[in-house]
């Protein structure tokens, strides 16, 4: 059978040849080689048209991008201190070289392909894409920002304006809505809409964000937008099968609804309903979020005048101490109780370069330990990269280390490695204590409300022990940037903000004179809106060595 078929191939093959090659002996055969040709030229023309097409996309994407790295090279950390622009570089590298790749591939060269599958390696993940999502709704939520005014890049403090697109905001809702996320859903989704009803052109259209948003209030139990957005949705697409399908479920569940509302109201019983198109953002596992975020713009800060007067700036020659007594540490008060200070002047310019050019290469994202297991890993309440430099990496270092120890008094030999801190996008860490907290300590008995902050929080093991430190004595803070906006290190407990200024470092004890927690300290780094933040701590620890072991400096374990 085999070798009938490959005889009937071989026929048809010969045939064909018999016939292409009769053409030549009859003109009247020939004209339908003229219509042939006629075909050919109009599909090259095609072919041609769509080439020109595609390269004119491909040419208007390399211009506007040219256009944006010529602005973003030019100041890479202003420019990215604007978290719209580090959202759209990272959703651009992830997500449209990909589209860009795939509309190329016919690159005959295939010089540009290949150059662009090596730096791809490099590019931003998924992970990275969703990642500077959320820390855009976090900068949202923080700082009560419209998605609009996000949307429109219009940040305080920034040079730079730099837009969200449709598409930008329908990928920040689908995101949302991958979490179960649906209040951030909602708003994003509600954005891309407003952008597409202003006839913006994108690559999705209204039906596509209709779908989502209708099904997402519905989930956050608004009924009557759910059946009018739903009805949208089939005006522009009738055939939309899991749309009508919905339809005629929540018209169903409305007609129940409005039923017990009309017998409710018959009883005199009648419940408030929640107005449509409001969402309220659902609580989380922070007891002190809106006391932390209010603080973080501003809100809430309890500086009175009284204390205001109680307040002091002073030279400082730490007792005489030789590196101070012909240059004193200027020396600041920031707060009366639990006294906090700052020291202006701390760090030259040259010093905090030199820090963040040994830190960079060194930086890995920060890490808390797990209260349970004791493991360090990631969480999305630290937002942060850092790196740990030793004395030996550089003179600077030990420089710094003993800059700090003249100006507080308190020894750099059971001081920890000093860590560096860069803030991402949104980069932020909630609030935290710095030192060990230790079960039944003595301070919390007198206090309910920290006695119940404490218990949310577990006991804890002396991990600084098992380090071969003490507990954190002290924490010193150094700025080593300006943020234009955000950023503030805040202490909830007792309404404090302290704001990053270049050059400068910030003082305060964790642990009374008695070794316990001073559970007053408990702080956070606020979500940077604009800017980037550099930061350099020094924690102090007490002496906590075994019998004849040398004493250890070793990286925290709890990091800030």
């Amino acid at each position: 059978m085999k070798l009938w078929g490959i005889s009937l191939v071989f026929i048809d093959l010969c045939y064909l040849w018999h016939v292409q090659a009769e053409f030549f002996t009859s003109i009247g055969q020939m004209t339908d080689l003229i219509y042939r040709e006629r075909d050919l030229v109009q599909s090259l023309k095609e072919y041609v048209r769509e080439e020109e097409e595609r390269l004119s996309k491909i040419k208007r994407w390399a211009d506007q991008v040219d256009e944006v790295t010529s602005m973003s090279t030019a100041d890479p950390d202003g420019y990215l201190g604007h978290p719209v622009n580090a959202y759209k570089l990272v959703k651009r590298l992830n997500t449209d070289w990909l589209a860009l790749e795939n509309l190329v591939l016919l690159d005959s060269s295939k010089g540009f392909i290949a150059n662009l599958t090596i730096q791809r390696e490099l590019f931003p993940s998924e992970e990275d894409e969703t990642g500077a999502a959320k820390a855009l709704m976090r900068l949202q939520d923080t700082y009560k920002l419209d998605p609009d005014i996000i949307a429109k890049g219009k940040l305080p403090g920034s040079k730079y304006i730099s837009s969200l697109s449709a598409d930008d905001c329908f990928g920040m809702g689908k995101i949302a809505y991958g979490d179960a996320d649906y209040y951030h859903t909602v708003l994003w989704m509600q954005e891309a809409l407003k952008l597409l009803d202003e006839g913006e052109e994108a690559t999705v259209d209204k039906v596509e964000v209709l779908d989502y948003l209708s099904y997402t209030v519905f989930q956050l139990g608004d009924l009557h937008r759910a059946v009018e957005l739903t009805r949208r949705l089939l005006a522009l697409d009738s055939t939309h099968e899991r749309a009508g399908s919905n339809l005629r479920y929540f018209e169903k569940l409305l007609e129940k609804e409005l039923a017990e509302e009309k017998l409710n109201k018959t009883l005199g019983t009648e419940t408030s309903r929640t107005n449509p198109g409001v969402y309220e953002r659902p609580l989380d596992y922070l007891p002190e979020r809106e006391t932390y975020e209010a603080l973080c713009r501003g809100e809430g800060v309890r500086m009175t005048p009284r204390r205001q007067k109680r307040l002091y700036c002073r030279y400082q020659d730490g007792n005489k101490n030789p590196l101070l007594v012909f240059n004193p540490a200027k020396e600041e008060d920031e707060w009366d109780s639990p006294r906090i200070v700052r020291y202006h002047e701390v760090l030259s310019d040259d010093e905090m370069e030199k820090i963040r050019e040994l830190a960079k290469p060194r930086l890995a994202r920060a890490t808390v330990r797990d209260p349970k297991t004791g493991v360090l890993i990631f969480a999305s309440y630290r937002v942060s990269q850092s790196a740990w430099l030793e004395e030996y990496d550089d003179p600077v270092v030990a420089r710094v280390n003993h800059r700090m120890q003249a100006i507080t008094g308190l020894t750099a030999d059971t001081a920890e490695l000093l860590q560096v801190a860069n803030y991402g996008m949104g980069g932020q860490y909630e609030p935290h204590f710095d030192f060990s907290r230790r079960p039944f300590d003595s301070n919390l008995k007198s206090d309910g409300n920290r006695l119940a902050t404490f218990l949310n929080y577990k006991e804890e093991p002396d991990v600084f022990k098992r380090l071969g430190t003490g507990n954190r004595i002290a924490t010193f803070l150094n700025y080593m940037s300006d943020v234009q906006a955000g950023g503030a290190t805040v202490f909830p407990d007792f309404g404090a903000a302290i704001y990053p200024k270049k050059g400068t470092a910030v003082f305060w004890y964790n642990l009374f004179r008695s070794g316990e927690g001073d559970y007053r300290t408990r702080h956070a780094a606020c979500p940077v809106l604009v800017g980037n933040k550099w930061g350099k701590l020094i924690y102090t620890n007490t002496e906590h060595t075994h019998k004849g072991e040398k004493k250890k400096k070793i990286p925290g374990w709890v990091i800030h």
